[in-house]
């Protein structure tokens, strides 16, 4: 059993499993942020990138204390200017399908069209579903490529012993790929799908399976 980080200032006081899990992630940000290095390393500089709403000093006492608390490892690189990557340890990693069973709940009972003011964040979306059940019969890899005004991103998505899983890298040999802009995917990810907007390429088949499955709530 890991050795237990040292109390927080505020914590629950009750001994019990979930209230010892919330001591540890229940803080505003920190589960977006595990969301966020699913797909891999990141600095900090990309980590405000993808977090709209935290301040600097916010982001660096929420990193340190994940990295005290044995869910981040920071890794300095003697470059110029000075990088430094975080990422997630083992702990970190088994939140992942919580993360993806929060954003399922949040599909049926909280989700909507963006917000005004809402920063839309397609990637955030497929690194939410990262662990996330998939069907067993499926396995696939699928890019997604979306078109932005600060230019294109690429994310793959895949489909295999029955879970998915995230990259920001190019799929090697893709089953499928899908590109629209960001209107298109809210469009298809929002409260009631449609990939109208969504141009494919490759096997039609499995791109429709990729885009049910992550617009499913249940």
């Amino acid at each position: 059993m890991p050795t237990p980080p040292p109390p927080k200032r505020h914590p629950y006081d009750q001994w019990s499993p979930d209230a010892r899990a919330l001591d540890l992630v229940g803080d505003k940000w920190t589960l977006l942020i595990v969301r966020d290095l699913a797909g891999g390393p990141r600095r900090f500089v990309d980590l405000q990138r993808t977090l709209p709403g935290i301040s600097t000093e916010q982001l660096r006492s929420r990193l340190n204390r994940m990295v005290a608390d044995d869910l981040l490892t920071r890794s300095r690189y003697r470059e110029v200017p000075p990088r430094v990557d975080y990422e997630l340890t083992d702990r970190s990693r088994a939140l992942l399908p919580v993360v993806a069973e929060l954003a399922r709940w949040g599909r049926r009972w909280a989700w909507g069209l963006p917000r005004p003011g809402e920063r839309v964040d397609i990637g955030a979306i497929l690194r939410a579903d990262v662990g996330r059940p998939a069907p067993r019969n499926l396995n696939t890899t699928v890019e997604l490529h979306v078109i932005e005004d600060a230019g294109p991103s690429i994310h793959t998505m895949t489909a295999r012993g029955g879970h998915l899983g995230y990259s920001e890298l190019p799929a090697a040999h893709p089953d499928a790929r899908i590109a629209g802009p960001v209107a298109a995917y809210v469009a298809a990810f929002g409260p009631t799908p449609s990939a109208e907007g969504l141009r494919v390429e490759g096997d039609r088949r499995a791109a429709g399976a990729m885009l049910r499955l992550l617009s499913a709530t249940t």
